[in-house]
């Protein structure tokens, strides 16, 4: 199948019409870039550069994007969003139902378009914000969110491998019982050894090749663990002796970032392989290692592993504000619903977060 061909009633959209900022998120249309075009990387001073953080899976809510409709661009992106995805995106994000939207198959892909389209308010309501922007990171599937504004993917086609994604995430969850667990635990807390003893637990049920691992690394002491239903309640029925203050079953249907996402890893590096991807114009953190992307393949290769990996979020915040003493932080945006991001952030670095926005994607 030929995927930009597929694609090309969806690519007659520009997401951002500022000069300065149609380079950063890159164009739905497969007019290429000319020489002229092309952004020049500039040093900006701390005080004066901004940075992009985009939500992830468990941010969506029933009614998000009410409003953003009168901005530019964002209507196309919901009509492209419709092609890409064979159902009405929008009707879902603003009516629901919560149970259809709650659904990987379908959150998806609404935080990854409601995120770009937060941009759009953002580029209309401070420009200053996105010209100025140096780095952007996303949490899971806010990655592409992320990869899309840095120029180094084409919108529909990153749209259309978040929905192969979320299908093939949904599949392999529903292949066993699993889920997700939030924990909040005391400085002594051993969260890798919980893991074990969760795991000797399954064994003794009789339970093969169990997986209880930690599955994303939000700030200090703030952990998610990920693995098989009973792995998880062992954790909670033994917080106490664990160490952990609070345990919280979160709203997923299955074990994301480990190996239980194994069968979803092929058809993301298929997918990956078929559309195009560049070298970002800015900074994009990747959420396997925290490190900066490099190059194109660098993007291919971790954003499939990202699947059965866990999220370091802790150590990509410590990657993008780590400065020398005294040296001012940037002015942080989390744009998309929730503000899951800023709440890790203030956890992590106090001072970075004083220059804190949060970009609603509800409009009062």
């Amino acid at each position: 199948m030929n995927l930009r061909v597929t694609l090309g009633c969806c690519s007659r959209v520009r997401l951002f019409r500022n000069k300065a900022t149609v380079y950063l998120c890159r164009r739905l249309s497969d007019v290429p870039i000319s020489a002229d075009e092309k952004p020049r990387r500039t040093r900006r001073a701390p005080g004066k550069a901004s940075v992009l953080l985009f939500p992830g899976q468990g941010s969506q809510f029933v009614g998000m994007g009410k409003g953003l409709l009168k901005y530019a661009n964002v209507k196309e992106m919901f009509a492209v969003a419709e092609k890409v995805l064979g159902y009405d995106l929008l009707s879902l994000c603003l009516n629901g139902p919560e149970k259809d939207l709650m659904k990987t198959v379908h959150c998806q892909p609404a935080v990854f378009v409601c995120s770009l389209a937060a941009v759009e308010r953002l580029n209309h309501e401070n420009p200053a914000a996105i010209e100025s922007c140096v780095t952007a990171a996303g949490f899971s599937v806010g990655e592409f969110a992320a990869l899309v504004f840095s120029g180094a993917m084409n919108f529909a086609e990153a749209l259309f491998a978040v929905k192969v994604r979320a299908e093939a995430m949904q599949k392999a969850s529903d292949l066993v019982s699993s889920g997700m667990l939030s924990v909040i635990g005391q400085p002594q807390a051993k969260y890798k050894y919980a893991c074990v003893q969760a795991r000797e637990h399954c064994l003794s049920l009789g339970i093969q090749e169990p997986v209880c691992a930690i599955a994303n690394y939000l700030f200090p002491d703030g952990r998610v663990i990920a693995g098989h239903r009973e792995a998880l309640d062992f954790l909670q029925n033994h917080s106490r002796e664990l160490n952990f203050m609070r345990t919280r079953l979160l709203p997923v249907s299955g074990a994301f970032h480990t190996a239980m996402m194994e069968p979803a890893v092929e058809p993301q590096r298929d997918v990956l392989r078929k559309i195009e991807v560049r070298r970002p114009e800015i900074c994009v953190h990747s959420n396997v290692d925290g490190k900066r992307y490099m190059h194109d393949k660098h993007v291919r290769n971790q954003l499939a592993k990202q699947l059965v990996s866990p999220v370091k979020w802790e150590q990509t915040l410590h990657e993008i504000y780590e400065r020398a003493q005294g040296q001012e932080f940037p002015h942080t945006y989390e744009v998309g619903p929730g503000r899951q991001l800023g709440s890790t952030l203030q956890k992590c670095n106090m001072k970075a977060f004083k220059n804190y926005t949060h970009v609603d994607v509800v409009l009062p």
